[in-house]
């Protein structure tokens, strides 16, 4: 997800443009006068730095800044950084070097900052460099290179702080880091390891959101199943009474809010298989994002998974008998080094089997640091692309079949947008934003964004539902 300048809008006080479906306006709060201090923003990467981005903005504002529209509006600008591959890297570097030659004054954050080395390199008149998850950091580099105003506006951020999503859905990070040291990744590099946040500040912020208006929480992390396991999963408080700090006690009090509740990152430890009840009983949502990685045993030890893919087809069969109506998703690697025409062989019988409802799936691509560099039998790049074009058709099938079972169901849907032709485009139950497929109501201009309607799917495809209002 990138969310980026958006020099053309008309609709102040300040647009932000994802890079996916739909342009969003951050119309929920009120632009400090111009004469403050303008500061452009960039946001790169997953959903946690989203967060993050989230966080450093809130600060900004209640400091007194002003947030820019543009390049040329701005004082200074913050970019707030990706390093997870390759391709991510180079769009942070590119980003920065826009951002200077457009600018000239700019700050840079984020996990592509915890390699400041490599950023001096190739952009030497930065500012400041900092690490992810640094917001004081960032603000110390912020007020050396522009002074915060004397009169900050304060009481003009809302309670919930500043929101990069759509006014009816948001993303709750609810732990920093990770404790895995899986040989593909460097995240524990950049973001160190895992570091839960007091459950009753967790609580605090989702009801505070749910207060503004937010009819979906997107729970997050880099190990969402892990949380609490840091602090010995201590027990805290929320509305007075004691809650764990652990991922079923979160659950269970986020499924007492009343709105969506949907959760990504979940690791499959043993404890995962008590959010099923939860989601049977539509506590929170029958939605499970699982990164699974690979299906072959010798492939998954390589990267030092903590899974094994037998165990895994066991654990889908029990999630779907408590749960039938559960939407499984997750991501797979494709050409790691070592894999043989066997172990990919593999792979494809897994997904076979397990028919998960959404896919995504990468070929390898070796990261700065990360041990799996070291390891031999690299797999050549058209092999990798090869694999990963067969994959994908494989998962399109069993996506698109699985979508077909849909057809003649009546599905709760939250509206997103509406587009210019009158058609409105919502979200089910087994939809993440931005990730997932999409229902298209057509004829359906006069329905609200951000509410939901009930509809009844009339076709499908590989990733998206065709439906009708349901009166």
């Amino acid at each position: 997800m990138q969310v980026a300048f958006d020099s053309g809008a008309s609709e102040p006080p300040l647009c932000i443009t994802f890079s996916g479906q739909y342009p969003i306006t951050m119309n929920s709060v009120v632009s400090p006068p111009v004469q403050n201090p303008q500061i452009g923003f960039v946001s790169l990467g997953c959903p946690k730095a989203l967060s993050d981005s989230e966080h450093i903005l809130t600060r900004l504002r209640a400091e007194g800044y002003a947030i820019s529209p543009s390049y040329d509006g701005a004082d200074l600008v913050i970019i707030n950084t990706c390093g997870f591959i390759d391709a991510a890297v180079e769009e942070s570097l590119d980003a920065i070097g826009e951002a200077l030659a457009e600018n000239g004054r700019v700050i840079v954050t984020g996990c592509l900052g915890a390699d400041a080395e490599r950023i001096r390199e190739a952009h030497p008149e930065v500012l400041a460099i900092s690490g992810p998850h640094a917001f004081e950091t960032v603000m110390g580099h912020v007020h050396e290179h522009l002074p915060a105003p004397h009169d900050p506006y304060t009481s003009l951020v809302p309670p919930q702080g500043i929101r990069l999503t759509p006014r009816h859905y948001a993303y709750l990070k609810i732990s920093e880091g990770c404790n895995h040291r899986c040989s593909f990744c460097i995240i524990p590099h950049f973001r160190g390891d895992l570091v839960s946040r007091p459950i009753g500040d967790v609580l605090d912020e989702a009801q505070r959101l749910v207060e503004a208006g937010v009819k979906e929480i997107l729970v997050i992390s880099q190990d969402t199943s892990a949380y609490g396991v840091d602090v010995k999963y201590r027990t805290g408080f929320w509305g007075g009474r004691p809650v764990r700090t652990h991922v079923q006690s979160l659950a269970e009090a986020l499924g007492e809010l009343g709105v969506w509740v949907r959760m990504h990152y979940v690791y499959p430890y043993p404890h995962v298989d008590n959010l099923l009840p939860l989601m049977r009983d539509a506590k929170i949502l029958p939605y499970l994002d699982v990164p699974m990685q690979h299906g072959s045993p010798k492939i998954l030890k390589s990267m030092r998974r903590p899974a094994a893919a037998e165990r895994m087809l066991e654990r889908i069969a029990r999630w779907r008998e408590i749960c039938p109506d559960i939407t499984l998703r997750s991501t797979f690697i494709v050409g790691f080094p070592g894999e043989t025409h066997e172990d990919f062989e593999t792979l494809m019988e897994f997904i076979e089997v397990a028919q998960l409802d959404r896919v995504g799936c990468f070929a390898y691509s070796p990261v700065d640091g990360a041990p799996a560099n070291d390891l031999p039998g690299a797999v050549p790049e058209a092999v990798k692309e090869e694999r990963r074009a067969a994959f994908m058709n494989a998962q399109a099938q069993i996506s698109a079949a699985r979508l077909q079972a849909k057809v003649g169901k009546s599905l709760k849907v939250l509206i997103d947008a509406v587009d210019e032709t009158g058609t409105a485009i919502g979200r089910s139950s087994a939809d993440a934003p931005e990730i997932d497929g999409l229902v298209h109501i057509p004829d359906a201009a006069h329905l609200p964004v951000g509410e939901f309607v009930t509809v009844q799917v009339e076709s499908a495809d590989e990733h998206d539902l065709m439906a009708r209002l349901i009166p």
